[in-house]
């Protein structure tokens, strides 16, 4: 969630004490002394809310409010005076302020009301992203979740194999959302107006395999969790694709088929002519930062289900999402968003049991990971990434037990 407040006010001293308030309740203040320093902040994209004087030299207050919802009539402007009488609050109120309040204000006040303001902004901007999203025509946008580099990449990679017709190996974790990926490559392709054929590989027949490329004719069959293919089946799954399939095939693993090939349980050949073109998903571990993003629209997801309104999520529950390990990928996270939207008790409390101290390291340990995989396991790259001296870094990865190169690819 964002914690920017563009504080704008012409008095120095007012300034700098309004911004200390701020950054002392954990929130970023970004000061600017009159309206054309502040214009420039304002945005569409501004991820945070206003607060400024109405009292200025030049163009005051009220000009910065016409201004910024000139911008974005959704942004949260909240107006300070020293001279507030009721006329002026009806006034600003009229001008569509977001809340109004008389100088000196209590720090309490003002930070009640920068609190509502902040959680409006965040979801107004969250409800923007999800809806570009839903109305693209881009199915990876559509239906692949997630803000972090590595979801950009996944994004970007799952666009660029569908584009080929070649066979795709999907690999990631359980519950990392194999088959969705399987999904979204085939509704990417030139076969997307084909059909779009699944089922498990155990007990999967020679026989079977060959009906079901008949079935998906001129579109893609997917085989989940490929590693569990009968032996003779693999055999005439390859003599299959070596011949001609008809049809796309798309193979999904949360197996190392390339460990299970040198431990002679699977077909060699079948492994490199599935393996033409490959799909990782990274795990949640590898991307924290994407866990609130996913759990509001789980939320949201599981309230439509429910028949019930979303309820509210708190920043202290995200962080304390933020510091599990999530085992589990996403397929965890979404029962998680379901117990949580019918009030049942977590299946685990661990997170929350722990002190402030415990979260804080969880959660950076969760992001030192998540900088590795961005960086292939380069520890290098990775501290500078996060801006620390190396010596800091690498003591970090001694004190959480993360060896860099389980993150390279």
């Amino acid at each position: 969630m964002t914690r920017k407040v563009l504080l704008v006010d012409d008095d120095a001293a007012v300034r700098d004490a309004l911004a200390q308030t701020l950054e002392l309740n954990d929130l970023e203040a970004v000061t600017a002394a009159s309206f054309v320093v502040a214009k420039d902040h304002i945005t569409r994209q501004f991820d945070g809310v206003i607060v400024s004087d109405i009292r200025m030299p030049g163009r005051d207050g009220f000009h910065l409010l016409e201004y910024a919802h000139g911008v974005d009539e959704e942004l949260p402007v909240i107006l300070l005076t020293g001279e507030g009488d009721i006329p002026m609050a009806v006034r600003a109120m009229a001008f569509g302020a977001f809340g109004f309040l008389e100088k000196p204000c209590a720090a309490a006040d003002l930070l009640a009301v920068l609190k509502r303001a902040i959680k409006t902004r965040a979801l107004v901007l969250e409800n923007r992203r999800l809806k570009v999203q839903l109305e693209s025509g881009d199915p990876a946008a559509r239906m692949l979740f997630g803000t972090s580099p590595q979801s950009d990449d996944l994004r970007a990679k799952v666009r660029s194999v569908a584009a080929t017709g070649a066979e795709v190996l999907v690999t990631g974790a359980p519950g990392s959302g194999v088959s969705k990926i399987a999904e979204v490559v085939h509704l990417m392709s030139p076969l997307a107006q084909g059909p779009f054929v699944k089922r498990p590989s155990a007990g999967l027949s020679a026989e079977g395999f060959d009906e079901l490329c008949s079935a998906g004719a001129g579109g893609s069959v997917f085989i989940d969790e490929v590693s569990a293919l009968p032996e003779t089946t693999q055999y005439a799954v390859l003599d299959r694709l070596e011949r001609g399939a008809g049809t796309r095939v798309i193979a999904g693993s949360t197996a190392n088929l390339a460990a299970l090939v040198e431990a002679g349980s699977f077909n060699a050949g079948l492994f490199y002519r599935l393996d033409v073109m490959r799909v990782r998903i990274p795990s949640l571990s590898e991307r924290p930062e994407d866990i609130p993003v996913l759990y509001r629209h789980y939320v949201a997801q599981a309230a439509e289900q429910a028949g019930i309104a979303p309820p509210d999520i708190s920043p202290e529950h995200l962080a304390a999402l933020m510091a599990q390990d999530w085992p589990g990928n996403t397929r965890s996270l979404m029962s998680a968003a379901m117990r949580f939207v019918l009030g049942m008790p977590e299946e685990t409390a661990e997170a929350a049991e722990l002190g402030l101290a415990e979260q804080l390291a969880q959660v950076e340990r969760s992001l030192l990971i998540a900088a590795l995989g961005r960086q292939n396991g380069r520890a290098a790259a990775a501290a500078q990434a996060l801006k620390l001296p190396r010596k800091t870094f690498y003591d970090k990865l001694t004190r959480y037990g993360i060896r860099p190169e389980d993150y390279r690819r």
